[in-house]
Order: structure tokens, then C-alpha cells, then sequence
């Protein structure tokens, strides 16, 4: 994964911002919307990507695209840094490989220590029953 040629890769575009503010957000577009595209991307390598989609198939468009926003502070500058950050965790978290479940078996000691719960649990209830006159 090359962030460099990824950071060229990005698009940004300024929005008006949604909310209260008064006349600052009414004439500036404080607001950053990032998108990426994960298929003509040529920073990641094909299973990184193939990753990528996987794992973040609910949060892509219909054309595979990643579109992130942030409109946290009042600078466009700030906004775009955080989106930026937000992009390359987003990234670093989807393109790292699970670990592999190894099968294990439990041990003589809780086998026993199960079957012995079982046979006291179960003696507990058969005291529980009425006395059979034979």
C-alpha cells in the first residue's frame, strides 16, 4: 500500500455546510467531501482491494466508490485534514488480514469438571422428586 500515490488518488470538494451558524455558513463552504475510487486505484494491490470491498461492501456507492465527510469545524483546511486522517484509518483497518482461528480441544480438566457439574446438577434434581413408595 503506497499512502503517497493514495493521498495523490483522493478527490475533494468544498459544500456548503448544513446547520446553524448564522451568515458564516450561509456563504462559506466550510463542509469536505472526499471520495475514492477502490477499483482504479493504483496504490492498493488486487487483494487489498478485493479486502476493501469485502469489508467495506455497506459503506460503498453503486460504482465502488468511498465517499467520506466532515464538517466537524468551521475551517475548510481542519475539515480536510480530519476526512483525510478518517480516509487512512478507514483504509489501514480494512486492508489488514483477520487471524486465522486456530481449532482447539479442551482439556482432560474441563471435560471432567463438566461431567462432574452435570452428575451433581443432576443429583441435586433427583432429590427434588417425590418418594416412590416401592
Amino acid at each position: 500500500m503506497d499512502f503517497k500515490t493514495l493521498f495523490n488518488e483522493l478527490q475533494f470538494k468544498a459544500i456548503r455546510s448544513s446547520g446553524a451558524g448564522g451568515q458564516h455558513v450561509n456563504k462559506v463552504s466550510s463542509k469536505v467531501e472526499l471520495s475514492f475510487n477502490i477499483l482504479t486505484s493504483e496504490g492498493l494491490t488486487t487483494s487489498e482491494k478485493n479486502l476493501l470491498l469485502q469489508k467495506l461492501g455497506n459503506r460503498l456507492t453503486k460504482n465502488q466508490m468511498l465517499v467520506l465527510t466532515c464538517q466537524e469545524s468551521r475551517s475548510q483546511h481542519r475539515n480536510k485534514e480530519l476526512v483525510t486522517k478518517r480516509f487512512f484509518e478507514i483504509i489501514k483497518k480494512g486492508t489488514t488480514k483477520p487471524k486465522v482461528r486456530k481449532a482447539t480441544k479442551p482439556t482432560k480438566a474441563s471435560i471432567k469438571k463438566r461431567i462432574d457439574n452435570k452428575k451433581l446438577h443432576s443429583f441435586k434434581k433427583s432429590l427434588r422428586k417425590k418418594p416412590s413408595l416401592d
